[in-house]
């Protein structure tokens, strides 16, 4: 029987004998909220288990993300798991499923098709298991319409980034060839990321007429993908002399693609990614790609192990708290030694205080350390169809009427004090 669950589990370090304290601690919990006349209980401990769903372990930023929520798992005294979904929207919420059945604390997903996120907020709320979600969504659905264990959906700021990253690939491509033809690879068709980095990149080029997007085809996120594609743009198109990339894994197949044409990637092509990643910040030190956008993929994964110990550990957040951006920090060789050093190269040295993200182990100090405030749904998810009868969730409409939204915004300011783009709060002097 728990070799079954095992197998559908589909982990990346989650033991047997893991799986069997796990699901131990639940039954015993539920036996006696039995006994005393109450509903089945989840184990929210210290000692519990907390998941991190990735729709690919084979990526650099889930691994990183993972490496993260790993870290701020072992200050914050909970058990650790990586989830592989292979590619595949079903077996990530299978696993959730199974997840819930063991009585685990929470997880969180980076998930393929945001949709499924509907289902998994009824298995949460029928298991009570707290859970969160970075990037993609349905469309218009938010946490307040998934109950109160959808606590959290955090993303960072991508228009913004993905703008800054274009203008920094854009400026070098005029200051390098005067202007000319560039190619980009996407993400997955529909999905909230690419939306907004194509966005944020369009919106670049409407202010660099020398430059012009001639080409575009999915990368999805992946670096063989992208390799292929990059082949495909280069084969279609002549004279190109730069790409821009939806991720850093993106970026590392074209730089791979032009390195099989016999072209020089920094040299012959120009090429800049996303998302901060150690191969990202190594490609823009030996020149090989212009910039990337420094969400720090760490801080997500630590981001969401801190949200899901406090809430399991009696906070409860405000409306605003619900749904959350953060800021990254573009990522150019003027800035890239001083990000490896922090997220790359750091001998071992966390790059944030986990324990002080915590706003119930740290109530007077706490530090998001990053920029930190709430999400507006009707930017969020400007250009995507309402569905019909839709309107603001109530709780939401209040929250913003009453001004919340800028008391939050306001609150993590004041608390920011180790600053997401300066040196790490570990640092060996």
């Amino acid at each position: 029987m728990i070799d079954r669950h095992l197998d559908r589990l589909d982990t990346t370090g989650v033991s047997r004998r893991d799986f069997l304290a796990l699901a131990s601690a639940g039954a015993a919990a539920s036996a006696f909220a039995a006994t005393m006349g109450l509903p089945s209980v989840a184990v929210a401990a210290p000692t519990g288990k907390i998941a991190y769903l990735a729709w690919s372990a084979s990526t650099e930023y889930n691994q990183l993300v993972s490496k993260g929520a790993a870290a701020a798992a072992k200050d914050l005294g909970f058990n650790y798991a990586l989830l592989d979904g292979q590619i595949d929207a079903g077996r990530q919420l299978n696993q959730f499923e199974e997840l819930t059945t063991t009585q685990a604390t929470g997880g969180f997903f980076n998930i393929l098709d945001g949709s499924a996120l509907k289902r998994a907020s009824q298995f949460a709320e029928t298991s009570r298991v707290y859970f969160g979600a970075v990037w993609d969504s349905l469309p218009w659905f938010t946490p307040f319409d998934g109950g109160d264990y959808y606590t959290l959906y955090a993303n960072p700021e991508e228009d913004a980034a993905h703008r800054g990253v274009t203008e920094a690939l854009l400026t070098a491509v005029t200051e390098k060839f005067g202007g000319g033809k560039v190619v980009a690879l996407t993400g997955t068709p529909g999905n909230w990321c690419e939306t907004a980095r194509n966005r944020g990149r369009d919106e670049a080029f409407a202010k660099h007429p020398g430059t012009q997007l001639v080409d575009q085809l999915p990368g999805k996120w992946l670096r063989e993908e992208s390799l292929r594609a990059t082949e495909d743009l280069l084969t279609r198109n002549h004279d190109i002399v730069g790409i821009i990339t939806q991720n850093d894994d993106e970026a590392q197949g074209a730089i791979a693609a032009l390195r099989n044409a016999g072209l020089r990637a920094g040299e012959d092509v120009l090429v800049a990614g996303a998302d901060g990643t150690s191969l990202g910040a190594e490609a823009i030190r030996k020149g090989q790609q212009v910039a990337t956008s420094g969400n720090s993929p760490v801080f997500t994964g630590a981001l969401f192990v801190s949200r899901i110990y406090d809430v399991t550990h009696g906070w409860v957040p405000s409306v605003p708290e619900r749904q959350l951006y953060w800021r990254p920090t573009i990522v150019t060789k003027d800035n890239v030694d001083a990000y490896v050093a922090r997220y790359v190269n750091d001998d071992g040295v966390e790059p944030f205080d986990y324990r002080r993200m915590s706003k119930v182990l740290h109530p007077d100090d706490w530090d998001p350390q990053a920029d930190v405030y709430p999400i507006d749904i009707e930017q969020h998810w400007r250009g995507y169809e309402k569905p019909a009868g839709w309107a603001p969730p109530a709780a939401y409409a209040e929250a913003k009427a009453a001004g919340e939204f800028e008391r939050v915004k306001a609150e993590y300011a004041d608390h920011y004090k180790i600053k997401f783009d300066g040196p790490g709060p570990n640092a060996r002097s």
